[in-house]
């Protein structure tokens, strides 16, 4: 009889230890899917915070009865940078490369990870023609993560990103 409850006793811990160690997994498992969530959740605020921060800043300007200004053409020439009703006319520019694929590129050509702010200044730098800011690089950055073309790492409160 005393081997029984030996037996009952040791099948009982067994038990036990194998509740506990699938539960501390189930947790584990939890707590990192949680902290995905939350890192997603904070990059849609970013995203939303800026959007906000842009529409404000727009219904100002509109309030404020200022004319909005339209970008300058030699005469004769459409915004698009061909001679209006030429061949050219109506299509965007051939040769102007989109931000988007000024940030792939910049990131593809880096070996280690960048902030928004030094993708906007290095970008700024050799586009000065064109007005390049740090929350649109930023906000166009975020986009390429949600598509998978980019990796965000967090370092403490600064964010930097990498090409994947």
């Amino acid at each position: 009889m005393p081997e029984t409850k030996a037996t009952t006793t040791t099948d009982l811990v067994t038990h036990y230890s194998a509740q506990l160690a699938s539960d501390l997994d189930r947790n584990a498992r939890e707590q990192d899917k949680t902290r995905a969530d939350l890192e997603q959740l904070e990059s849609r605020l970013l995203a939303l915070q800026h959007n906000h921060a842009v529409l404000v800043t727009m219904q100002r300007a509109l309030e404020s009865g200022i004319p909005l200004q339209q970008p300058s053409a030699p005469p004769g020439w459409g915004v698009t940078g061909g001679v209006a009703g030429g061949r050219g006319a109506g299509r965007r520019e051939q040769h102007a490369p989109t931000l988007v694929s000024l940030i792939r590129a910049h990131l593809a050509e880096r070996s280690e990870p960048c902030s928004a702010g030094d993708v906007a200044a290095t970008l700024s730098k050799a586009h000065s023609d064109r007005v390049i800011k740090t929350t649109v690089v930023r906000t166009t950055l975020e986009g390429l993560v949600a598509k998978g073309i980019a990796r965000r790492i967090r370092q403490g409160h600064s964010v930097q990103y990498v090409s994947v």
